[in-house]
């Protein structure tokens, strides 16, 4: 879910996400018989621009979302593209020569589906996807540092309303808004898989008074952080950041 809006994807279908987003995914459909299997793939700017590049502007459609999450269409092609990228962990010797090529005919996919655009505007430089991402990237790299949001504006080149505008219409929040489901999510992390009770996994994010976190933990999980984390090791949710 981002903001308002939910994301449900299948087998046939994809998840794009153009801004990294703190997120909880939870499995709805799996058995022992039919189990679920899915893969990640992390967007190589470098090999995304320098496609972008060979492919002709009018072959990329249209954006028709200024969100920072879309689905699109898993076709055959990109199916057995992706189904060849998993093979080679049979053939380890062949990810150097085929690995970068078969990422590559990926990407291609994406560019040319139905939200090729939204992938577009998140690598190209200079877009205001792009500068938000750097905004994003730098509350990620220093979440427990203090924002300031005039400084986060004059990093990604825009103004302060200009910021506020386009980062909400991304994540569906402000920057302070961002920076504390980060801060939040991170503390549940550490909690989770470093086993940190919740007043030091606070003061590693950031959070000064522990009431405060208590406070924004619950209204954000709906539970306090000692009952969630429990609640959780005994659940089948994946928390990711």
């Amino acid at each position: 879910m981002l903001g308002e809006e939910t994301y449900v994807y299948d087998e046939t279908h994809f998840l794009l996400t153009a801004v990294n987003l703190p997120t909880i995914v939870q499995v709805i459909g799996a058995s022992p018989q039919m189990p679920y299997f899915s893969l990640k793939q992390n967007i190589d700017l470098e090999l995304a621009r320098s496609l972008i590049a060979e492919v002709d502007a009018h072959g990329i459609p249209a954006s028709t979302s200024g969100s920072g999450m879309a689905i699109g269409p898993v076709t055959a092609q990109l199916a057995s593209a992706s189904l060849r990228l998993i093979d080679l962990l049979d053939t380890p010797k062949d990810v150097p020569i085929l690995g970068k090529a078969i990422q590559r005919e990926i990407l291609y996919r994406v560019l040319t589906s139905p939200v090729g655009a939204r992938l577009r505007q998140a690598v190209e430089i200079g877009t205001q996807t792009y500068r938000v991402n750097s905004a994003i990237q730098w509350i990620q790299d220093n979440y427990d540092r203090a924002l300031r949001i005039d400084e986060l504006a004059r990093l990604a080149g825009m103004g302060e309303s200009t910021l506020h505008h386009h980062f909400r219409s991304l994540t569906a929040m402000s920057p302070l808004q961002y920076q504390k489901q980060i801060r939040l999510h991170e503390a549940r992390r550490l909690m989770l898989t470093d086993r940190l009770d919740a007043g030091v996994a606070a003061r590693r994010v950031g959070y000064d008074s522990a009431t405060q976190f208590n406070r924004e933990y619950r209204r954000m999980f709906g539970a306090p952080p000692k009952r969630d984390v429990r609640e959780l090791m005994s659940s089948e949710v994946v928390v990711t950041g």
